[in-house]
């Protein structure tokens, strides 16, 4: 049975090819292992100083500008939800059928803030 681009496929531009790939246990043995490594944390807020637990496992180098590296380690990074809107704003307009395994609202519980200590030269012991 020949299958069909549905409208989220045709919304986003992919094509048969980012279909099937996706769709590979090379590609889910490489977002497991990216999550695993990465323990689930979104790499963009942990460059800014907060832990956010996140699902998605983003190429740095997008598929259509580098084939080769669909499944390299190093061109893979978890980010959530918000950080994969704001690399993909295409894919971010609410479409909850793309996004059904991610949380659309961000639950407080889910952000950590972490701060330097003023006091950290005053060491009680």
């Amino acid at each position: 049975m020949a299958r069909t681009l549905t409208g989220v496929h045709l919304l986003f531009g992919k094509t048969d090819r980012y279909i099937k790939f996706y769709h590979t246990k090379a590609w889910h043995d490489a977002r497991m292992l990216t999550l695993i490594r990465q323990h689930y944390l979104c790499q963009d807020c942990l460059r800014e100083g907060k832990i956010t637990v996140a699902k998605t496992v983003h190429h740095i180098v997008p598929l259509k500008d580098d084939w080769s590296k669909r499944l390299d380690q190093d061109n893979l990074e978890v980010i959530c939800l918000e950080h994969h809107n704001q690399e993909h704003p295409e894919k971010s307009s609410g479409n909850k059928k793309y996004f059904k395994h991610e949380v659309a609202v961000k639950k407080r519980s889910d952000v950590f803030k972490f701060s330097s200590n003023k006091d950290d030269d005053k060491l009680f012991w």
